[in-house]
């Protein structure tokens, strides 16, 4: 298609000498992989943005016009095509999902180097524990945060509120040990009781008092539901520390 029969837009973003706007970037993107035409409009400073705002009477860039009609910045051009926006404030299971899906990978992958083969005894117990260990990475990212969501479901925490700092640590130590499979004698209990206090505190959270909590899991800045994803997390540590226990 000649570019004088393609459909044409005009796009006008921040592009500056230290930023260069993403949803800009993601909206011209877009557009020409739609076949437009893009005339490029750069905003070069900030005065120049501030006119511009002011001048079409909005609050935000980039901006995209098509066939003379305003559509509106990166999510509006979406809504446009008719593609799904997220909402930020929507629940999902997607972070704890892809957590579990890439350490399920990570453990076949370890196993073929280890063993030649992905299907081993060994792969299942890295399963669990490369979760455990990344499950804390994430929590530790923002210990505070994670402890005030960890503290409107767990029952020792809201008894003993240092155990919600401590967990994450806690739950990395197991997990970390389990992976080398060494020191059983401290990983064991220790995901045996952060498990099994996990477990009764969902349960009764959410099975009991019919409580709509999100998950602390992946962080505390998550949009994870307290659920069944969340017992399968603590499920997972006790089977694991009981299998070490009776291997």
């Amino acid at each position: 298609m000649s570019r004088a029969s393609r459909p044409s837009a005009v796009l006008y973003r921040m592009v500056m000498p230290g930023h260069v706007c993403p949803f800009g970037l993601k909206a011209l993107d877009l557009l020409r992989r739609r076949g437009f035409a893009v005339e490029d409009h750069w905003l070069t400073t900030r005065a120049e943005t501030d006119a511009f705002k002011t001048a079409h009477d909005v609050r935000t860039t980039p901006q995209v016009f098509i066939d003379g009609a305003r559509v509106g910045g990166f999510d509006d051009l979406r809504r446009f095509f008719g593609k799904r926006v997220a909402d930020p404030k929507a629940t999902t299971y997607r972070p704890v999902v892809a957590v579990f899906v890439m350490t399920a990978l990570m453990a076949l992958a370890a196993s073929t180097a280890a063993f030649g083969t992905p299907w081993t005894m060994r792969a299942g117990e890295w399963l669990v524990s490369f979760s455990m260990a990344v499950l804390a990475l994430l929590k530790l990212q923002d210990v505070e945060r994670f402890s005030t969501m960890f503290l409107n479901y767990d029952l020792l925490a809201r008894r003993w509120v240092p155990y919600a700092y401590l967990y994450p640590y806690l739950e990395g130590l197991a997990g970390v040990l389990m992976i080398a499979g060494a020191a059983r004698w401290l990983s064991v209990p220790v995901a045996l009781v952060i498990g099994g206090i996990g477990a009764v505190s969902v349960i009764k959270a959410v099975y009991v008092d019919g409580r709509d909590l999100k998950c602390a899991c992946v962080g505390g800045d998550s949009n994870v539901p307290l659920g069944a994803l969340s017992l399968t997390e603590n499920l997972m540590m006790v089977a694991m520390a009981i299998w070490m226990l009776v291997r």
